[in-house]
C-alpha cells in the first residue's frame, strides 16, 4: 500500500508516503529561499507529498538562523523556483508555517521584528546564532490583543503568498513548542484572558489561525500537524491533555481541513502517544491522518494496511535519501542520515546524499 497512489482531496499524490517538515537552516540570513534549497526538494520529489521545513509568516516569527519566509515578494521569488523544480519533476508540496514565537533569538530576527509569546518567560536552553554562536532564547514580550489578532492575520496573508507561490497547500506547525503550541501548551501558556486559563481558551489560537487560513485559501488545502505529548522547547504534557486535544481536533476537522498530521516523539525520547488516544484523535478528526514518528518501510505497512493511517511521513530517512521511493520498491539499503550536517550552511549533507542507479551508487 505504501506505494501506491492516492489522493489528498483534489490532489493527486504517487504514493503514501509524506517527507516530513525538517528545518534545515539552508535559507539566506534574510530568510530569502535560495536555488540549492530547489534542487534539494526537487531530489525528493518522488515522495507522494513534501512538507517544507518551517517558513516564518511574519518577521517576528523568524527567530532561528538562517529558516525562510514567506512575508515579503523576494520570498515569494524564491519558493516560486522550488515549487517549479518539484511540479517539473512530478511531486506535490505543501508549505508548513512555522511562527517561533518564544523559541527565537533577537540576533536572529529582521531589523525592526522581536520576540513575542503568549508570556513573558524566556524558553530554557540556548540556541544558535551566526553573530554570536550559542545563546540564551530571548525572553520573549508577551503579545497583546492586537499582537495576536497581527499573528493570526499574518498566517492568513502568507497562505495566500503560498498559494501565490506555486504550493499546494499549507500545513500549520502546532506541534515543536513553537508559537501555536506555546498557546496550547498549559506549561507555557498561563495567561488567564480569554486566550489561556481554560483548554478552551488555550485551543482558541490555534483554531481562529486555522479559520483565517481556511477562509484565505480554502479549507481543503489547509493542514495541522500536532504533537500532543510532545516534549520539545519547554512543552510536555499536561492534567487534561487528551480532552483539550480530543475537542481541538474535533473542532477542526468540522472545518474539513486537508489532513491532520500527528507526531508521535517517543523514538526521540518523549512520552508514546496511547494507542487509544491516537485512534480518538484520528476519529474525531474524521478526515485524512498522516502518521509521525520513527517509521521504517515494515512499520509503515503494517499500520497502512490496518487502516490506521491514511498517509505516512517519513524524517531522516527523507533527507538522506533523495530516492527513497526508489530505495523501498527495490529493497536497497539506505544512506545513514549525517547529523553534524543538519543545520549546516551548503551543500553538505542537504543535495549531496548519493542515489542508487542501475548501474550503483551515483
Amino acid at each position: 500500500m505504501l506505494l501506491h497512489p492516492t489522493t489528498l482531496g483534489s490532489i493527486p499524490l504517487a504514493n503514501r508516503m509524506v517527507m516530513a517538515p525538517m528545518t534545515r537552516n539552508r535559507a539566506t540570513a534574510d530568510h530569502v529561499p535560495t536555488p540549492m534549497m530547489a534542487e534539494y526538494y526537487a531530489q525528493r520529489a518522488s515522495i507522494g507529498l513534501l512538507i517544507t521545513e518551517g517558513v516564518a509568516p511574519a518577521p517576528n516569527g523568524a527567530g532561528y538562523a538562517r529558516i525562510p519566509g514567506l512575508y515579503n515578494p523576494a520570498q515569494v521569488a524564491g519558493w516560486r523556483v522550488v515549487t517549479d523544480a518539484v511540479h517539473a519533476a512530478g511531486g506535490r508540496i505543501f508549505m508548513q508555517m512555522m511562527h517561533t514565537g518564544r523559541a527565537s533569538h533577537a540576533a536572529n530576527l529582521p531589523a525592526g521584528a522581536e520576540v513575542v509569546g503568549p508570556v513573558a518567560v524566556a524558553m530554557a536552553g540556548e540556541m544558535w546564532t551566526d553573530a554570536s554562536g550559542l545563546q540564551p532564547p530571548t525572553t520573549p514580550r508577551a503579545m497583546t490583543a492586537s499582537d495576536i489578532a497581527a499573528a493570526i492575520a499574518s498566517y492568513a496573508k502568507s497562505a495566500e503568498l503560498a498559494i501565490a507561490s506555486g504550493f499546494d497547500g499549507v500545513e500549520i506547525h502546532a506541534a515543536n513548542g513553537y508559537l501555536v503550541e506555546q498557546f496550547l501548551n498549559a506549561n507555557v501558556n498561563t495567561r488567564t484572558d480569554e486566550w489561556g486559563g481554560s483548554a478552551d481558551a488555550r485551543n482558541r489560537f490555534a483554531l481562529e489561525v486555522a479559520r483565517a487560513m481556511a477562509a484565505a485559501i480554502g479549507a481543503d488545502r489547509v493542514g495541522i500537524r500536532l504533537s500532543p505529548l510532545g516534549t520539545f522547547n519547554g512543552t510536555g504534557a499536561f492534567d487534561g491533555v487528551e480532552a483539550q486535544f480530543l475537542a481541538l481536533v474535533k473542532s477542526l476537522g468540522e472545518m474539513k481541513l486537508a489532513y491532520l498530521h500527528l507526531v508521535d516523539h517517543s523514538s526521540m525520547g518523549a512520552p508514546a502517544l496511547p494507542g487509544e488516544f491516537t485512534v480518538a484523535l484520528r476519529v474525531a478528526f474524521g478526515g485524512v491522518f498522516i502518521a509521525s514518528g520513527g517509521f521504517d518501510q515494515a512499520r509503515a505497512e503494517q499500520v497502512l494496511v490496518a487502516g490506521d493511517a491514511d498517509l505516512i511521513a517519513f524524517g531522516r530517512s527523507a533527507l538522506a535519501n533523495p530516492d527513497l521511493v526508489a530505495r523501498f520498491a527495490n529493497g536497497d539499503p539506505l544512506n545513514a542520515p549525517d547529523v553534524a550536517t543538519f543545520y549546516t550552511a551548503g551543500a553538505k549533507g542537504y543535495t549531496d546524499y548519493p542515489v542508487v542507479a542501475a548501474c550503483g551508487m551515483v
